[in-house]
């Protein structure tokens, strides 16, 4: 045996090995925290598949039918596609900063309270670019390629609102993808702008103390 490998032996069999105290809770703590969250992914996709039964029943008991065909209004699915942007941009955003919290208290360790702030003003960011784009995507009255003579809804019009729906997934994705990406510059940026300050003040005080 080499003398390396010997003072690596002797330190590790002088080293105390006893376990955490609370190595125990934590195991159970983090169980019961897998648990509740395959309890809450079970339950929410529960609600949300009574709540796409409910919608698809209310729309074939509710809708007037011509000729054995569904005869919808046109309004009736321009509500219905902003209420889904709505809920889209109401869910993730508390659903992103819920997991993102973490995140930014790693990236912004030596100055928290700029990340709290930061995560506040991105969620005010976020939340303006949501309204702005349903708002620009209102209608009032249909479109003229939807026709406007029976007011029913037409497939160019199902099509302009699938395209609404995954461009407001589009541009939570890009966001929150730029997001990820700036942040750790941010965060080295505040950092260092704080420390400076810090550094120059104990430049000068050595200086003075040399002098």
């Amino acid at each position: 045996m080499s003398n390396l490998e010997d003072r690596l032996t002797r330190a590790l069999s002088d080293y105390p090995m006893q376990p955490s105290p609370d190595l125990f809770d934590r195991v159970v703590e983090s169980i019961a925290a897998d648990r509740a969250r395959r309890r809450a992914v079970l339950r929410w996709s529960l609600v949300a598949v009574v709540a796409l039964a409910l919608v698809v029943a209310a729309v074939l008991l509710l809708t007037p039918r011509s000729n054995g065909a569904l005869a919808m209004p046109w309004w009736i699915l321009e509500v219905a596609t902003n209420a889904v942007l709505v809920a889209i941009a109401l869910w993730l955003g508390p659903f992103i900063k819920r997991f993102g919290r973490a995140y930014a208290a790693d990236v912004f360790h030596d100055n928290p309270l700029t990340g709290k702030s930061y995560i506040v003003l991105t969620d005010i960011v976020y939340y303006l670019i949501f309204s702005a784009y349903i708002l620009f995507w209102v209608h009032v009255e249909p479109e003229s390629g939807w026709d406007p003579f029976t007011g029913l809804v037409t497939a160019p019009q199902v099509q302009q609102s699938l395209v609404r729906i995954g461009g407001i997934l589009l541009i939570i994705g890009i966001l929150h993808g730029l997001n990820i990406i700036l942040m750790p510059v941010l965060g080295r940026l505040f950092s260092l702008n704080r420390r400076l300050p810090d550094a120059v003040g104990a430049g000068r005080l050595r200086d003075d103390h040399l002098e």
